[in-house]
């Protein structure tokens, strides 16, 4: 059985998904209304995942992160790939990524930004540059995986890679870090 890893964090472009779900978060319509007690109950477990994340963000440094239930249209909008976001922001994105992904629902990789697909691209050109002129761009997908390494000829258990990916994680500005590339060369 063949292990496939991802190096590409997801938790960015998970946010895509995340602002489709959230669409109904906060609604006033009168059909949004739940007058039984059950309903009351299954609205606020379906907007847990929601409070969870947007506490965790706040406890992680991003202490103005909006709450999905007083401020749902910031919530979503927070979310947006298209809103930039700060270092602090991407940084809290790390601790609370399992938050994330409960919140989308499973552990799918929905679509990359095209600022995750510049990043990642630079990231591979970087290596090239820093002695491994193999070194693959990700797939179209947004992976770069073990098996795409080894086709190219690349052993990741030779430190000059892990001291180059090391060198190369600030041309992502935050979308690959040196955890993320000490896991993926763990295996992890």
């Amino acid at each position: 059985m063949r292990r496939r890893r991802s190096l590409i964090p997801t938790s960015l472009g998970a946010l895509a998904a995340l602002s489709v779900l959230t669409s109904g978060c906060g609604s006033s319509s009168p059909s949004s209304t739940v007058s039984a007690s059950s309903g009351q109950s299954n609205q606020a477990q379906s907007i847990q995942p929601a409070i969870n994340f947007s506490d965790c963000m706040r406890s992680h440094g991003v202490s103005d992160f909006p709450d999905p239930t007083s401020s749902p249209r910031g919530f979503k909008a927070s979310l947006s790939p298209d809103t930039p976001h700060s270092p602090a922001f991407i940084a809290a994105l790390r601790p609370c990524q399992h938050l994330l992904l409960q919140l989308k629902g499973g552990n799918q990789s929905p679509p990359h930004t095209q600022a995750q697909d510049a990043a990642f691209l630079a990231f591979a050109g970087c290596l090239r540059s820093h002695g491994f002129p193999n070194f693959p761009d990700p797939s179209s997908t947004g992976d770069i995986t073990h098996e795409m390494l080894a086709s190219a000829g690349i052993n990741l258990h030779q430190p000059a890679v892990a001291q180059a990916a090391d060198a190369c994680v600030g041309v992502t500005h935050g979308y690959i870090t040196k955890t993320d590339v000490a896991r993926f060369i763990a295996g992890q």
